[in-house]
């Protein structure tokens, strides 16, 4: 081990291999230096089957995953279960940005249409504008399919609700179509996925129109 001096302090660095699976680990979401290391010396110390089968599980999820034709979300097949299930409405429609947010409002048992995943929020200042959002698609589906309903169920945030606004200005021209927001309840500057079902529910059930 040999050590490194940031902000004043001097931090611990491992040579080779273990340097670098810690930086990789500490890439992921929510994952700091230190449980990037605790995760590190975890598996150097795990059993090798428990290795083997981590490294297969990522291996099929990077070759059998892919994203639903209809929605956008994860799935396995060309349509998730979701859009291939004839007991879900197909004219309400949920728009949100991540599939994580899928699982998200299908927690609360409040909704039965279907969804629509963006694949993130308006982002200027980061280089995400309509183009690199599923907004495309979701105007077409609007126009080829009998949708009679659209729920905005975007993140509480600046990127959630700049992306919000701009759905409802582009989707207000569609004759006979409804255009709703997730109600209040939802705390501001929060994601939905950490949102607890109550909540939710409650956002869900007493939505507003924009």
């Amino acid at each position: 081990m040999i050590w490194r001096r940031e902000s004043g302090m001097m931090a611990a660095v491992y040579e080779g291999v273990v340097q670098d699976l810690i930086d990789e680990l500490g890439r992921l979401p929510g994952v700091g230096p230190k449980s990037a290391q605790r995760m590190a010396f975890y598996l150097l110390a795990a059993d090798p089957a428990d290795v083997t089968r981590l490294q297969e599980a990522l291996q099929r999820v990077k070759e059998g995953v892919i994203f639903c034709a209809v929605c956008g979300t994860v799935s396995e097949k060309q349509l998730c279960r979701i859009c291939s299930d004839p007991r879900r409405d197909p004219r309400v429609v949920c728009v949100v940005e991540e599939p994580k947010d899928v699982l998200a409002v299908e927690r609360t048992r409040e909704f039965t249409g279907r969804y629509h995943v963006l694949g993130g929020a308006l982002d200027p200042l980061s280089g995400v504008g309509p183009d690199q959002l599923r907004i495309r698609e979701l105007l077409t589906r609007i126009g080829a399919e009998e949708i009679t309903e659209v729920i905005i169920a975007t993140d509480p945030n600046t990127e959630g609700e700049a992306t919000a606004t701009y759905l409802a200005r582009m989707l207000r021209d569609f004759p006979g179509l409804s255009v709703t927001r997730l109600a209040s309840g939802l705390p501001m500057g929060g994601d939905l996925e950490f949102a607890d079902e109550l909540t939710l529910g409650r956002a869900l059930a007493g939505r507003r129109a924009v």
